[in-house]
């Protein structure tokens, strides 16, 4: 059977949409049961409907803490059947139940453990790795927990910072690698080749 993956997002859904690009064309041995989204009207939520995929909304804004937006969160996640959550531009820190646990990933635009944790995400990370003048950036796939960008990880994939580079062009470099590393990482996952060991992820 197909792994069966919600994916989680807040915005455009760009990561999504390379997914189903990977199922379509066989590339990715998984079925997304699912989309949940952090906010509501995103274009994430559109790409979803287009596909026949089912979605929902959870607007984080609307709860008054943590615990009251991560149970609802939940419980529209488990309704969705999921194997594994995929977190695609997520904007909301995720308790991860212990059922869950090695069974969240997320994609992190740097090689972790540098330039990450709260507040770095997006172009947040690009500028802080130019602005301290590292020769090298990259992606990074990780086992998700109840910390930002801490969780075991899976895959990463470096790429030059060059001299001329700016945040955007730096992120289209970053990107494109992010593109090709997530869904190898979930068929790695969909294909029984990954355990974890401690803070050691091993490929079979």
């Amino acid at each position: 059977m197909p792994l069966r993956v919600v994916v989680l997002l807040s915005g455009s859904g760009t990561t999504l949409q390379n997914l189903i690009d990977h199922i379509a064309r066989g590339a990715l041995d998984a079925r997304i049961t699912g989309v949940v989204s952090s906010r509501a009207g995103v274009y994430g939520l559109e790409r979803a409907r287009l596909a026949g995929i089912p979605a929902a909304t959870v607007p984080r804004k609307a709860y008054a803490d943590d615990a009251a937006f991560n149970a609802d969160l939940w419980r529209e996640i488990r309704g969705m059947g999921a194997d594994l959550v995929v977190l695609a531009g997520f904007m909301s820190l995720i308790t991860v139940p212990e059922d869950f646990h090695n069974r969240i990933i997320n994609v992190h635009p740097a090689l972790i453990p540098a330039f990450c944790g709260h507040k770095m995400y997006g172009h947040h990370v690009h500028e802080a790795v130019l602005a301290f003048g590292a020769k090298v950036s990259g992606a990074t796939v990780h086992f998700v927990d109840d910390q930002y960008d801490h969780g075991p990880i899976i895959l990463q994939k470096c790429v030059p910072v060059l001299d001329d580079d700016t945040p955007d062009t730096l992120a289209d470099r970053v990107q494109a690698a992010e593109r090709e590393i997530y869904p190898q990482a979930l068929q790695l996952i969909a294909g029984g080749r990954v355990t974890v060991e401690g803070r050691r992820v091993r490929v079979r």
